[in-house]
């Protein structure tokens, strides 16, 4: 590990990952790893500065469009990119096009800033996911090859069978708890030759089976909250962050949340 290195600054790019959903903080609003990764990079330099790009629901091509110049524009000496998993769990996904977007953002990013970061995003172990999985492997196999070319250094999340643990993820089994948004923060830090807190990679303890009663409990409730109204809104071509604006659009000192 590197403890010499020196981040003044860091702009985070992506959808409801990088927003930090489901880290909900006591005022309604999300924090995240993102947010936890700011913090302890702002607590090693005085004026350490952040801005956070992210938007939920938003496809790569959203993120390209609305974010990537805006990002490459502030110069700063982290950038994270995370995108394009929307994409895969569309019932049609084009590859190709999700591909060279990709293509694009890192084309943008790399060259304006002192180190890029990309992921492959983890995933909730269960049959959910399991039909998507071929689109996510050809995306992180992508990824990949970008940062090679680019010198993007990635975070293997999904490699990792602890963050795919269901106690990880919040009830709508798509978003991470407070304690998955912690790993990814320390996994990220990590990356960027930092010193290990703990390894985030350790599983949880095991945990005691539910009862069959309780698992359909939940996977009901998790249909009618959650599964139902994403389905609707897939219909209506509709998103989750429509209308709403970057969580920090500009890159300002760093200030912790206000208790």
């Amino acid at each position: 590990m590197d403890m010499s290195a020196h981040y003044t600054s860091f702009v985070a790019v992506g959808d409801s990952f990088t927003e930090g959903m489901s880290d909900l903080l006591p005022d309604g609003t999300y924090r995240g790893w993102a947010d936890l990764l700011a913090a302890r990079l702002a607590a090693r330099t005085e004026g350490f500065r952040y801005a956070n790009l992210a938007v939920r629901g938003k496809l790569i091509g959203q993120i390209v469009d609305e974010q990537v110049g805006t990002a490459a524009a502030m110069h700063a000496d982290v950038v994270t990119l995370v995108g394009g998993l929307n994409d895969t769990l569309r019932p049609q996904c084009d590859m190709g096009r999700v591909r060279g977007l990709l293509e694009e953002a890192v084309e943008k990013l790399a060259p304006s800033c002192g180190q890029l970061v990309l992921m492959h995003s983890p995933g909730r172990q269960g049959p959910m996911l399991a039909r998507f999985r071929p689109r996510m492997e050809e995306l992180f196999a992508h990824i990949d090859t970008l940062a090679a070319r680019h010198g993007a250094r990635v975070v293997d999340l999904h490699g990792s069978g602890a963050l795919g643990d269901p106690r990880l993820w919040d009830e709508d089994r798509l978003h991470l708890t407070a304690e998955g948004h912690r790993r990814v923060a320390e996994a990220v830090w990590q990356t960027l030759g930092l010193t290990a807190e703990d390894d985030w990679r350790t599983p949880l303890s095991t945990a005691v089976p539910q009862r069959w009663a309780a698992r359909r409990t939940a996977d009901l409730q998790f249909a009618r909250r959650h599964l139902g109204p994403w389905i609707g809104r897939r219909l209506l071509g509709r998103s989750s962050g429509d209308g709403l604006p970057a969580k920090r659009p500009e890159l300002l000192p760093y200030e912790p949340p206000q208790p």
